[in-house]
């Protein structure tokens, strides 16, 4: 059983910068790809930045060039770096493990969820 536990969020002021965390516990073999996901009040959730099994990147076009997805596997900890907020970045921000995962951003490939951590951006 794979468990994820959301940590950081918070609030900035757009423009500024905010780092996730997500540690993750429990048996994950190669081919879980790992990722963020967020979703506003009334709005699907959509898939951010994922990291997949071969160590490639996959983003949103949202926030290419501002968002940065890492893993420390030392630590088994999943990050997401975010720069240059902006309003439209409010969410709730959830990590998300799947395996044989086809559509990378596509939320019903994913099996284990954390329990989501809330980025607000004020204008």
């Amino acid at each position: 059983q794979v468990q994820l536990t959301d940590i950081g969020g918070g609030s900035s002021e757009a423009g500024g910068s905010l780092r996730l965390s997500c540690s993750v516990s429990g048996y994950t073999h190669a081919h879980y790809s790992m990722g963020w996901f967020r979703q506003a009040p009334g709005k699907t959730r959509d898939g951010v930045a994922i990291l997949d099994t071969d160590g490639r990147t996959h983003y949103a076009d949202s926030v290419k060039g501002r968002f940065t997805i890492s893993k420390d596997h030392a630590k088994n900890t999943l990050y997401l770096q975010m720069n240059r907020l902006n309003s439209d970045d409010t969410a709730t921000y959830y990590c998300a493990a799947g395996a044989y995962v086809a559509d990378k951003l596509a939320p019903h490939e994913y099996n284990y969820w954390g329990q989501g951590t809330q980025v607000t951006v004020s204008s």
